[in-house]
């Protein structure tokens, strides 16, 4: 998953300062944001828009944010759900992991401190997304055989060379690179010559 495309948070708070704040945040990120001021309002968005991850806040009116935790479970049972509260107390945090919570935060919490979240996040789905994926015939040993041989080379890679170095079939290293591909593992170019189709080199993508 590219970390700073087709990502939409949704931010669930009755402090309207607070929404305003994440929104802006998320601008930087490239990320979309849509907000609501209760659970009810959250609830509606959630099946609208089905966002990548939700912010969700303890004390609201009418619905309080534990039971909007559980209500959101009932949607789906992987969208990360981080929870921000001022309550200290254990019994709080234990409550909303019960519920189904992803992770919890005290406020005021800082920027980076939600960036830095919500990117792990957005790693974990990554990871899921390819676990997910292996059930459709991507083997996990063979993707690590192709990943491994790739860190070690310096510059981009065929999947030619690939094939020759790792003993694998062409045709399987070539579904696995379209695989990783998708999956924003890898990036690829073109490289064109005098005559002939244009030749595919690829390299792990770095880290954001």
């Amino acid at each position: 998953m590219d970390q700073r495309q087709n990502v939409t948070i949704l931010c669930i708070d009755d402090e309207e300062d607070i929404c305003f704040a994440l929104k802006t945040l998320f601008r930087t990120q490239d990320w979309n944001t849509a907000t609501a001021c209760d659970v009810d309002a959250g609830i509606k968005l959630f099946t609208q828009l089905r966002p990548t991850i939700v912010l969700i806040d303890y004390h609201m009116p009418g619905i309080n944010g534990v039971e909007g935790v559980r209500m959101l479970r009932c949607l789906s049972a992987t969208v990360p759900i981080i929870v921000f509260t001022i309550d200290e107390r254990q019994k709080v945090a234990d409550e909303f992991l019960a519920a189904g919570a992803s992770d919890f935060a005290l406020k005021p919490i800082k920027a980076p401190d939600i960036i830095s979240r919500v990117r792990l996040h957005l790693r974990l789905l990554e990871r899921q997304n390819i676990d997910i994926s292996f059930t459709k015939g991507i083997s996990h040993g063979t993707l690590e055989l192709i990943l491994n041989y790739m860190r070690q080379c310096s510059a981009p890679v065929t999947a030619n060379d690939i094939s020759k170095e790792t003993g694998l079939a062409y045709q399987t290293v070539f579904r696995y690179l379209q695989h990783m591909t998708q999956q924003k593992l890898v990036d690829v170019d073109s490289v064109y010559g005098k005559v002939g189709r244009p030749k595919q080199l690829y390299r792990i993508r770095q880290s954001q």
